[in-house]
């Protein structure tokens, strides 16, 4: 069993710690960053002063924060993992992340002798409390197998894409695709809604269909409920879809519908709407649309 130091034990990095636990490992955490649950305390659990003194007794540091800024705060801080590192530790990051951020912040960390590994996930609350995320890493192949006893205590799909940076560019990929499905399932729905017709028995049709997705099954329903409750936030959907226009206008790779579907989670953010799920995308389009599904 590994000592795992674990920063960021938010809506995703909780239940991650969980079943790190269940499958035996002796987590540490930090103070300095975010108060602790007392849940993840006792005989796996130990919180530390700050990220120096995390690194220093543990093996694997993952790191699981909202974006690019954080991690590079909690790691290259004064009191940062990296003051605490030595040779042959590894970092984990599991966040979502800028790929060309992560490529830099891997070469500082390769330079202590020691691995970077970028691990973002997907599949939100309820795939990390199922422990079946799906996770594509970054990084060198022999950190990615001395690793795999950690992704397999939290998820199902797990997936060596490549070199430093992959999996970040990986998880851009899978955001784009997402919110592209969300928006396509909000227009086919409210189409469908505003001509007249059962948009749930539409969303039954289409489900033994070529259109059948997760995002209609999931999602689709979620909007017919109007239960947006978050799995996963608008404002981070938002931060990831920058990272995809940002990314594309380095590489110079035109992205139009993701910029599209950025701009309706724009008008969701602007209507106060930021910590909605991000189904809630369809309520940009219904206010464009003057109707509402079911209505």
């Amino acid at each position: 069993m590994a000592n795992i130091g674990f920063i960021g034990t938010g809506i995703m990095g909780l239940p991650m710690v969980q079943n790190l636990q269940k499958a035996g490992h002796h987590l540490y955490f930090s103070k300095q960053y975010k108060e602790v649950p007392e849940e993840l305390l006792g005989n796996h659990g130990a919180v530390l002063d700050n990220p120096r003194e995390v690194a220093k007794a543990s093996d694997f540091i993952i790191t699981m924060v909202p974006d690019t800024h954080h991690v590079a705060d909690v790691l290259f801080s004064e009191t940062g993992v990296a003051t605490g590192l030595s040779k042959g530790k590894t970092v984990i990051d599991m966040s979502s992340i800028s790929p060309t951020a992560t490529k830099e912040m891997a070469k500082r960390i390769n330079i202590m002798e020691c691995d970077y590994l970028d691990a973002p996930v997907s599949g939100g609350e309820v795939g990390a409390k199922a422990a079946a995320l799906t996770i594509m890493v970054g990084g060198p192949k022999k950190a990615f197998d001395r690793a795999m006893p950690l992704f397999e205590a939290m998820g199902k799909n797990i997936t060596h894409v490549g070199g430093n940076g992959d999996g970040q560019t990986c998880k851009v990929a899978n955001q784009i695709i997402v919110a592209l499905n969300i928006e396509a399932v909000s227009e086919a729905l409210l189409f469908a809604s505003k001509a007249g017709a059962d948009p749930s028995k539409v969303r039954e049709a289409l489900m033994g269909g070529f259109a059948a997705s997760k995002i209609l099954e999931v999602h689709g329903q979620r909007m017919l409920d109007r239960t947006f409750d978050p799995g996963f936030r608008i404002c981070l959907h938002q931060k990831d879809l920058n990272l995809a226009l940002t990314t594309g206008r380095e590489i110079n790779v035109s992205l139009p519908n993701t910029a599209t579907a950025q701009e309706l989670f724009n008008s969701c953010a602007a209507n106060g709407d930021s910590d909605l799920d991000h189904s809630a995308m369809v309520t940009a389009l219904e206010k464009m649309a003057n109707h509402q599904l079911n209505n």
